[in-house]
């Protein structure tokens, strides 16, 4: 789990935690794809293609109606309560880092949305391990009001060496020689539960990867999903984090895909870089 606000699952220290795989086994009520029987093959294959002449058909429609103005309404205002979209807005992500992190996020909804998306990230990276890159990334995502006791904590945490030995890592928080360690977090949603102009609350539903690849690894590369609850705050022109709690899932069932190579997991990981999130 990711010490750096909760996200658990794993280790490519870029932005970090420790996680495991959640199995749920087939059994249950008939039809329930959560607890019923596997459905076969052929069923899935046109179920795929359905889905996707459907996903064209509302990327289509979104598109011619998409007009010239950016409002998410015809007449500018605020978008109703409810549900957030899952589409992209067309916003435009930020253009400014510090400390290597997105910043100067949109003051409105959209920009705390994008907030949480890439401050999850942040924190769930193997930079979470080297104090150097901890201490940049709690000075970038953190309120300054917090930012200090929470350094404080973290560098508790990544320096305990039974924490460390038991993920595989060295005492320096390094991956063994020759394997691979990695921290990530996917984001796959978020959804806005409060909001007024200084203040929101941002639900991060995210997947994460974490472990160490290599032939002699002990703790491989697993998958875990979870959900953080973000408190942010309009700070100096940007959001902030003060304070996350974090819950398991929601957890999809498992597809029947074999297990890629340590050596296909290690090159994924070194070429494949990560997004800047924007709604």
């Amino acid at each position: 789990m990711s010490l750096g606000d909760g996200a658990s699952g794993g280790g490519d220290t870029e932005y970090g935690g420790v996680g495991q795989t959640r199995t749920r086994l087939p059994g249950g009520r008939s039809g329930d794809v959560y607890g019923g029987a596997r459905r076969g093959r052929s069923s899935s294959r046109s179920l795929v293609t359905v889905v996707g002449v459907v996903v064209l058909l509302i990327a289509a429609i979104a598109f011619a109606n998409r007009g010239d103005g950016g409002s998410s309404s015809a007449d500018g205002s605020e978008p109703r309560a409810g549900s957030a979209p899952t589409a992209a807005s067309g916003a435009r992500p930020v253009q400014s880092k510090t400390g290597g992190i997105p910043s100067g996020f949109a003051h409105d909804q959209q920009g705390a949305e994008s907030a949480a998306a890439n401050y999850g990230v942040a924190l769930g990276s193997t930079g979470m391990f080297d104090t150097n890159q901890r201490h940049a990334i709690v000075n970038a995502v953190y309120a300054p009001d917090v930012a200090a006791a929470r350094q404080s904590a973290l560098d508790k945490a990544y320096s305990n060496e039974k924490f460390l030995a038991n993920i595989g890592l060295t005492k320096s928080g390094t991956a063994p020689s020759g394997e691979t360690f990695v921290s990530r977090i996917i984001p796959v949603g978020t959804k806005v539960t409060k909001y007024s102009s200084d203040s929101a609350t941002v639900e991060l539903w995210y997947t994460s990867l974490f472990g160490l690849s290599g032939d002699g690894s002990t703790n491989p590369v697993s998958e875990s999903w979870y959900t953080t609850t973000y408190q942010l705050k309009w700070i100096n022109s940007d959001w902030k984090v003060t304070d996350f709690t974090q819950k398991d899932g929601p957890v999809p069932v498992g597809r029947d895909q074999k297990a890629s190579t340590a050596d296909d997991m290690s090159k994924a990981v070194e070429e494949y870089g990560g997004f800047t999130y924007a709604r």
